[in-house]
């Protein structure tokens, strides 16, 4: 076969318009040229695509039906073009990202919405995971960059940015023994057991002689309102839909909790592209308008 898109635009014109003369003018073509197109796609489709004998444009049953094929065909044909136009931008074509599961899911839920307006052409793929996985991912070429929470020296692998900060408090069940006090010291932590964040090469300060350690802060989180021990979480994490109903923060004056840092990192040696640039100037506005 031997048709166009030219000659599908044409028939989806004249379908739409109801007429030949009035699909010409929408076009800016001659009428004449519009049925010659429409007759020669009909004869190489081998199928009638318009009743004639009435004096607007109807279409057959098997017109109305390669109809539909047609629109598709055009509209994938205007996304090959888009995509091809963004690539030849100097856009990616893939980009795989790295991103810590306990990061301000309202953060992240912005940024993506964001990427899909500006980039439409990427293919992206999201690997979630605690902040030494999504190291991981990065340093095992499955990532090549990755956003998470600061958790100290990444390494000499990596390169790194800061891009901003999330609040922490302290957190327990609201039927747990620290809940009831209006004013918590450090020596009533000590009497409860402490729900501690745990990775390779950080050692979080233990306040309690009874610590539970895991590497999620979202493990963490369900620990402490099922009222196992008390934690110290990101404020998104505590405030989660999860988990609101069941955490109450507890005041402690004698424990100062600095916010945590939220950075990225890819490989050494490696420039990121313009669209990783993008994402890490973004996350950063986005962190410090909290979304």
């Amino acid at each position: 076969m031997n048709w166009t898109l030219d000659q599908l635009r044409h028939f989806v014109a004249a379908a739409d318009a109801g007429s030949f003369s009035a699909a010409a003018r929408q076009l800016g073509r001659a009428q004449s040229a519009v049925s010659t197109s429409l007759g020669l796609l009909e004869a190489d489709l081998g199928v009638e695509l318009f009743d004639r004998s009435h004096r607007n444009a109807t279409l057959t049953q098997a017109g109305d039906v390669l109809l539909q094929e047609a629109r598709e065909l055009l509209r994938q044909a205007a996304g090959l073009e888009q995509r091809a136009l963004s690539f030849a931008a100097g856009q990616d074509a893939r980009l795989c990202v790295a991103l810590d599961e306990a990061l301000p899911y309202l953060v992240l839920g912005e940024l993506v919405k964001e990427v899909s307006a500006r980039f439409p052409a990427l293919e992206l793929t999201q690997l979630n995971g605690t902040a030494t996985e999504v190291a991981d991912y990065v340093q095992q070429g499955r990532a090549s960059v990755a956003f998470h929470f600061d958790r100290g020296d990444p390494g000499a692998a990596f390169a790194h940015r800061y891009l901003g900060d999330v609040g922490q408090g302290i957190f327990v069940a609201r039927g747990h023994a620290l809940a009831t006090l209006p004013d918590v010291t450090r020596n009533d932590l000590a009497r409860h057991r402490q729900l501690v964040m745990q990775m390779d090469g950080v050692q979080d300060v233990v306040m309690s002689p009874s610590a539970w350690r895991s590497d999620s802060f979202y493990s963490i989180a369900a620990m402490a309102a099922d009222g196992l021990g008390w934690a110290i979480l990101p404020l998104n994490i505590a405030e989660y839909e999860g988990y609101r109903n069941d955490l109450v923060s507890v005041p402690c004056a004698g424990l100062s909790l600095p916010p945590l840092s939220v950075r990225t990192l890819w490989l050494q040696g490696r420039s990121p592209s313009p669209t990783e640039r993008w994402l890490q100037e973004r996350m950063g506005q986005l962190l410090r308008t909290g979304a």
